[in-house]
């Protein structure tokens, strides 16, 4: 349970909520693992646990999917109208709206990410997503198509295409955006008809447990949409592998989606995986600089850094490079770090021990390589899993930091000469899933852009997101798009019928 200094600053419904052990949701129910076994979640600001969570593992996995199966083959989620699916999806955002303070501070105490930045976007933005594609679901269509028909003269036909849901789908998602990325996952997905296993981050369980509980209230009914808390090693590896899934959708670092790729292998379930990235962000001399500036130490720092799409590598060019480099500097250290449940907090802390490790042996990979801390490079404080915003010079191309994800708010700063010059920079990486560009002169960024190997451009901003938007990867970023209208594709199969009439 939260430390008392946490508790006086929640309200009474997460209070409730964190006082009884969580459980996992099959058909409709919530119940203990078949093992019996839990496990801690914890407050990444304090190291101590939150509330005791199921853990999960083949078995209630097996049971999860013959529940999403039924629901699927004889239940009526199928039967329903479009339009009826489309109003309890819409019931379902309603929900989560009137939840939005619950939500936010669930996510904030599990995550570590500011309780401000927690209401402002997590919440509305995973709202949005439902009601965005609630719209869908009378707007899946098929299409008629005249063919011919050359050995056949004379011969008429009516031919015509149906989009099917595509059946029992497991979904694995990550612990950065927990709540935006369950309904990244589950908005199409129910939109379409399909039902769903979901298995959120064992590091943060408890928004995808709050959803489960409002989606039973919204009148979807039981196994459209079960949970399974437990590790990736156990619970998520049974659900990569099952062989009565029909389609796996993974958000996560490309080392497991590579994993979840060959599990999949079994059965030839089809595919789709949001993984990491390195991305490019890109200022020219004719830029607004102030802007530019902001937008840069935005683009790392945002959510810790702990962003598939963070702008971390920052590519200047030479004539304003030191300027540069020392307004993004300021601007980290102008960055408050602190709990996340504290509303002056800016930055919170990196969501795990396991992260911790991780972002501070790359900060140490760099500064032993020869780069150059000009802010951070360290551990923040001793308790809480704090890391200073880092800003790195001095690096090349063959560092580990200029070429691996870091997940953590360290950016390397990088001084190019000129538009040629960048494009073979920014596309040496084995990512592809965002980049950046600060420029006045419009022209030339539309040429850039066309020319970067990223599936999100960004203008004169970053991270902007909107549930209209496609978003996914090139290269080893990902395949398949989410949000938008091409992620109806994930979750629907193409069915070609032809009559002969006459």
């Amino acid at each position: 349970m939260a430390t008392t200094s946490v508790q006086s600053q929640l309200n009474q419904q997460v209070l409730q909520f964190l006082s009884k052990p969580k459980k996992i949701l099959i058909d409709g129910k919530w119940v203990d693992a078949v093992s019996g076994k839990t496990f801690a979640t914890l407050d990444p600001s304090t190291e101590e646990p939150l509330v005791q969570v199921a853990e999960g593992d083949k078995q209630d996995v097996d049971l999860a999917v013959k529940a999403a199966r039924r629901a699927f083959e004889n239940g009526p989620w199928r039967t329903m109208t479009a339009s009826e699916r489309g109003r309890a999806i819409w019931k379902l955002a309603d929900l989560m709206e009137q939840h939005l303070e619950q939500f936010a501070e669930l996510e904030t105490l599990d995550n570590g990410k500011p309780i401000s930045v927690a209401r402002a976007a997590d919440v509305p933005l995973a709202v949005d997503l439902f009601r965005y594609m609630a719209g869908w679901t009378t707007k899946i269509e098929g299409a008629t198509i005249p063919i011919s028909v050359p050995y056949t003269p004379g011969a008429k036909y009516l031919s015509y295409t149906l989009r099917e849901p595509v059946g029992v789908v497991a979904q694995i998602i990550p612990w950065n955006f927990p709540l935006l990325m369950a309904a990244w996952k589950l908005g199409p997905a129910l939109a379409t008809g399909c039902t769903v296993v979901l298995k959120p981050a064992e590091q943060t369980p408890l928004s995808s447990l709050l959803l489960g509980e409002l989606a039973l209230e919204a009148g979807i009914p039981a196994g459209v949409l079960n949970i399974v808390t437990g590790f990736g090693e156990t619970a998520g590896a049974a659900l990569a592998a099952h062989p009565d899934v029909d389609k796996v959708a993974f958000t996560g670092s490309t080392e497991v989606g590579k994993l979840v790729l060959q599990a999949a292998a079994g059965n030839l379930k089809k595919v789709s995986l949001e993984l990491g990235g390195k991305s490019p962000n890109v200022v020219f001399s004719d830029a607004d600089i102030d802007t530019a500036v902001k937008g840069a130490a935005s683009a790392i720092f945002f959510n810790h850094g702990q962003c598939c799409c963070a702008g971390s590598r920052l590519y200047v060019e030479n004539n304003i490079f030191d300027q540069v480099v020392e307004g993004v500097s300021q601007q980290a250290k102008k960055i408050r770090v602190g709990a996340g449940m504290d509303p002056k907090t800016q930055m919170g802390p990196l969501v795990s021990h396991e992260q911790l490790q991780r972002v501070c042996g790359y900060m140490e990979s760099g500064l032993t390589e020869g780069a150059k801390a000009v802010t951070g490079g360290k551990r923040a404080g001793t308790k809480g899993y704090f890391v200073e915003p880092t800003v790195l010079v001095n690096t090349n191309p063959k560092m580990k930091v200029v070429q691996e994800e870091i997940f953590g708010p360290v950016v390397t700063a990088i001084p190019f000469k000129d538009a040629e010059d960048i494009v073979s920079s920014a596309n040496d990486t084995v990512y592809g899933l965002a980049a950046g560009i600060w420029t006045k002169d419009i022209s030339k960024a539309h040429q850039l852009a066309a020319q970067l190997k990223a599936g999100t451009v960004w203008i004169n901003c970053y991270n902007i997101f909107d549930a209209a938007l496609p978003f996914g990867g090139y290269k080893q970023s990902g395949w398949g798009r989410e949000m938008g209208k091409d992620v109806l594709e994930l979750y629907t199969e193409v069915k070609a019928v032809c009559t002969r009439i006459g």
